[in-house]
């Protein structure tokens, strides 16, 4: 019992706030790891080396978290000239940079991808706001505009949907979503723009509560005209490495907004398996319920947020500490940063959807 009482006083020292605290160890390694001098985020898994705009856009967020203005220019900086043909005013990112040949490096798709769009205006927008610099907020304010113009689309039966990219997600009676793309708290941050974000706030929390039959969001899903959602398809939906993110999200949001205890409830489903299990999942039948496979380390940390029962929070406590991702596991590390970053009260957001980062009176005297 004794021992047990030790390691349940360290958990609430490491989950204890931040609240002085300039530097965060987890991110500063993660840019030694992962991030170039010139500000290029590398997935080392791939053998093309690959950069896409989701990484470039949660290494911005995480720069402004950690009150890093010297690597959110040089992200920034670099996602513009090498993603955006120089300019996110006048352009989306392209998602996939990378090796291209054994002598050259290059845009190697140049679809968009939703959700970095979206975090990066998110963060430039919330960059202008904190540290009170125009030209951030003008730039996030153009970049969402042309979000809303390019990938934003009416589908009949459900309303103004966001798709997850600008080509190949719609045609005139099929349409695919992404559930993770768009997390409630921007959903409801970028309402303060008016339409057509005020509308994808409700139908991005249809998309939520529809798809989850069993308490599973899914990675992709469907929605036909005059059919509505495909739940039940050939090849089965599958709640995994995309999905990991709404349960994350979903836990983030704020207590005071009234859908949080609704999605929460929706989403059960993953709560009580982690909790039964000691684990969660890596892949799970969206619509039977099966499961296959436990989650890595990063799944823990994405759990952190969302686990309302203490002592299965502390179990992905202590499997994040004892297990923090290696060198050549970028998405976990990204999972890591976003969860154990929450956990250790480094960041919050309002019920309104604003960045709350826990700088401290020294840090935020410091920029």
């Amino acid at each position: 019992m004794k021992a047990r009482w030790l390691v349940m006083a360290v958990l609430m020292m490491l989950a204890a706030p931040l609240r002085a605290a300039c530097t965060w160890p987890a991110w500063e390694q993660f840019k030694t790891d992962y991030v170039s001098e010139d500000g290029r985020v590398i997935d080392p898994a791939d053998a093309r080396q690959i950069t896409t705009s989701e990484g470039q856009s949660y290494a911005l967020f995480f720069a402004l978290v950690a009150n890093d203005r010297a690597a959110f220019d040089k992200l920034l900086g670099w996602t513009q000239d090498n993603l955006a043909q120089g300019s996110l005013n006048e352009h989306l990112p392209a998602w996939l940079w990378g090796r291209k040949d054994e002598n050259s490096w290059a845009v190697l798709d140049t679809n968009s991808a939703s959700d970095g769009d979206l975090w990066i205006a998110y963060s430039l927008l919330e960059a202008g706001r904190l540290w009170k610099h125009q030209d951030y907020t003008t730039l996030g304010s153009a970049l969402l505009a042309r979000i809303a113009r390019e990938e934003v689309v009416k589908v009949p039966g459900l309303g103004l949907m966001l798709l997850p990219g600008k080509v190949g997600f719609a045609d005139k009676t099929d349409w695919r979503f992404n559930p993770s793309y768009l997390p409630p708290q921007l959903a409801m941050y970028f309402t303060r723009f008016g339409l057509p974000w005020t509308t994808l706030r409700e139908t991005n929390l249809r998309l939520l509560r529809e798809t989850a039959p069993k308490g599973f969001s899914p990675d992709w899903v469907s929605w036909k005209k005059d059919k509505g959602w495909q739940l039940k398809t050939d090849k089965p939906l599958i709640s995994s490495y995309d999905a990991i993110r709404v349960y994350m999200w979903v836990g983030m949001m704020h207590d005071k907004d009234p859908q949080k205890a609704r999605l929460l409830a929706r989403l059960k489903g993953m709560a009580s398996r982690t909790q039964q299990h000691g684990l969660p999942p890596e892949k799970v039948n969206v619509v039977s319920g099966a499961v296959q496979g436990d989650g890595p380390v990063g799944f823990s940390a994405a759990m952190l947020p969302f686990l309302q029962d203490r002592d299965a929070q502390a179990q992905q406590r202590l499997r994040v500490v004892d297990n923090f991702p290696a060198k050549d596991a970028y998405y976990n590390y990204v999972l890591a940063l976003f969860g154990q970053g929450w956990d250790q009260y480094r960041y919050r957001f309002t019920a309104r959807g604003e960045l709350q980062p826990q700088w401290g009176q020294q840090c935020a005297s410091s920029h």
